[in-house]
């Protein structure tokens, strides 16, 4: 009876033991679970999420902040560049500017209402490249034995300068509107000479058409130099 009770007593004081046991066991462990770092969690950028080591959370994030599939970032074409065929600055380039002259200019006359007694010159630019328009022209009528005088307070702050397809004008006084002039005569044939950049007349001058009945000129005959408004030509 006696042996019975004490295996008995010694079975449950080995359960309780073991109980215990796996107690402390289970409290150690955690003890320790909640001192461990965490496994981090990645968000893609598809918006899944997955687990990974410390090392490779890292590298995965590093991955996501360098946007593998962001465009790349493509700079502007600098305007005026060199480097592209026919760009400014290349070869062939029609920037370079020249003298006005007969052969890239066409060159009309016409008389005008007001005021009295005037003549309006007009130069276009049919070239292809910008011309200058030098100083002022020499007028050669019908029998001249002179070029006529400029009238010096129409001399413009810069040189006259054409694009293509743009034009310059001159104004002429032909007479005194008071009759004050002298040596007075019809005159039914004109020539343009232009100036270089020296200001030299150069050429025998473009022949320019005139009124069938052709213009009265005298003394009082004088012009303006080439201006960009044909107001002030014959202001």
């Amino acid at each position: 009876m006696s042996s019975t009770v004490f295996r008995s007593r010694t079975a449950l004081l080995t359960a309780g033991l073991a109980a215990a046991a796996s107690l402390a066991l289970t409290a150690c462990g955690t003890s320790q679970d909640t001192g461990a770092k965490s496994t981090p969690t990645v968000v893609t950028g598809d918006g899944v999420s997955s687990t990974a080591t410390p090392k490779a959370a890292a590298e995965d994030i590093k991955a996501a902040a360098s946007g593998t599939d962001t465009p790349a970032t493509v700079s502007q074409p600098v305007r005026g560049s060199t480097t592209a065929k026919g760009s400014t600055g290349s070869k062939g380039s029609t920037s370079t500017i020249v003298t006005c002259t007969g052969a890239n200019t066409k060159v009309t006359a016409q008389t005008v209402s007001r005021p009295l007694n005037h003549l309006l010159l007009t130069v276009k630019n049919t070239g292809s490249k910008t011309c200058y328009l030098y100083g002022y022209p020499a007028l050669q009528f019908t029998n001249a034995q002179a070029v006529p005088p400029v009238d010096e307070d129409t001399q413009p702050q810069a040189v006259t300068t054409l694009r293509p397809g743009q034009s310059g004008y001159a104004g002429a006084l032909l007479s005194a509107a008071d009759g004050s002039g002298t040596n007075g005569y019809t005159a039914k044939t004109l020539k343009v000479i232009f100036q270089n950049r020296a200001l030299e007349f150069v050429g025998s001058g473009v022949e320019v058409a005139l009124p069938s009945k052709g213009v009265y000129i005298d003394s009082s005959l004088r012009t303006t130099y080439w201006l960009t408004n044909p107001a002030d030509a014959l202001n």
